[in-house]
């Protein structure tokens, strides 16, 4: 990756710290075959720059004669010129504090501040287009997936804004959402929006309203979407980046319809979770009463619950429902049973609870 020119190249600049150390020291542990090889030992550390006499020491009397102790020149970092790079050359929009205190971290991430200094810089004052965060990364660091959290090497994009105090706010970029979908009788608003946590149903329900029917359980619908399980978590989180405009309408009502299961619950919950701050997700209590009692028709047993499922508490769905309603509920999981949302069909759709 490209950095551009700085006039500055990262070394490790060195300088000699003194230490003293004796003779026998150095030689300790070493095996010589006589005194000459010692000597030889010595005057090779002196001649590369590790050592060199302390002359004040005097010297152990044998011939030739050594000096008694030694400085032990021990190479350090000077980090001058890359703090002096720091505290002047970045952007001012840049915050120097972390580097100083760690300029060590900053030889780790200079080639990826330098980009985003030059960027700060170019942009600074200016009224700066809003890009998706792979869009904006590409133009930073040449890297579209940098900034949504590839890490290069050891070196992550969080670090670097975090070190440099810079937020995704200050680059000014959106999250792109995977697109969801829907199908939609009316754009008239407000409206019912029905969350689906299956395929089956949001085609079997698409179905139902395009034979010109507009209620589904006794709930007057304007559009259906397919969550993908898990997936509608993600989704709805950055709704408003997909949706079309009369789908974010405030005053539209948002209800929820999954398996009666505890991964179901769960999506239920965690969707809650995701969109506490922008809008209110109820659960479809009438249809789940239409799976309820269907499901008391059915002479064979429920189907098992698919493995790998925890428990959850499911505080927000079980306050949806009446205390013997939950009991039937609970009785079904405690099973190791459940109900799947094909239990019902175009059949049942005109049906209430």
């Amino acid at each position: 990756m490209s950095v551009g020119k700085t006039g500055l190249q990262v070394s490790r600049i060195m300088k000699k710290e003194k230490k003293t150390i004796t003779y026998d020291e150095l030689i300790k542990g070493k095996e010589f075959r006589d005194y000459a090889e010692e000597t030889e030992y010595i005057l090779g550390l002196i001649e590369a720059g590790r050592i060199s006499p302390v002359k004040a020491s005097g010297t152990n009397g044998k011939k030739p004669a050594m000096f008694c102790r030694y400085h032990l020149l021990e190479e350090k970092c000077d980090h001058s010129e890359l703090l002096d790079e720091v505290r002047f050359r970045l952007s001012p929009r840049i915050s120097p504090d972390h580097y100083l205190k760690h300029p060590e971290v900053y030889i780790t991430e200079r080639s990826w501040v330098l980009p985003l200094s030059r960027w700060l810089s170019e942009n600074n004052g200016k009224d700066i287009t809003e890009l998706s965060v792979n869009e904006r990364s590409f133009e930073i660091w040449s890297r579209e997936k940098f900034l949504s959290g590839k890490k290069e090497g050891s070196v992550s994009s969080a670090d670097i804004l975090k070190h440099c105090g810079i937020t995704m706010e200050d680059l000014k970029v959106y999250r792109t959402a995977e697109p969801f979908s829907y199908y939609t009788l009316t754009s008239d608003t407000p409206q019912t929006v029905l969350i689906l946590e299956n395929l089956d149903p949001f085609y079997g329900m698409r179905k139902y309203l395009l034979e010109g029917n507009k209620t589904i359980a006794g709930v007057e619908t304007g559009t259906l979407v397919y969550g993908g399980g898990k997936r509608v978590v993600s989704s709805f989180r950055d709704f408003e980046l997909s949706a079309e405009p009369y789908l974010c309408c405030d005053e539209n009502r948002f209800l929820y319809a999954g398996d009666l299961d505890y991964e179901g619950i769960g999506i239920y919950e965690s969707l809650c979770l995701a969109n506490k701050d922008k809008r209110k997700i109820e659960l479809f209590t009438d249809y789940y009463r239409l799976m309820l009692n269907k499901a008391k028709d059915i002479n064979e047993p429920l189907p098992p619950m698919k493995e790998g499922q925890n428990e959850v508490s499911g505080g927000s769905f079980f306050g949806y429902f009446s205390k013997s309603e939950r009991k039937a509920i609970l009785k079904i999981l405690e099973e190791g049973r459940y109900i799947p949302q094909e239990i019902l069909t175009v059949r049942d759709y005109g049906r209430g609870a």
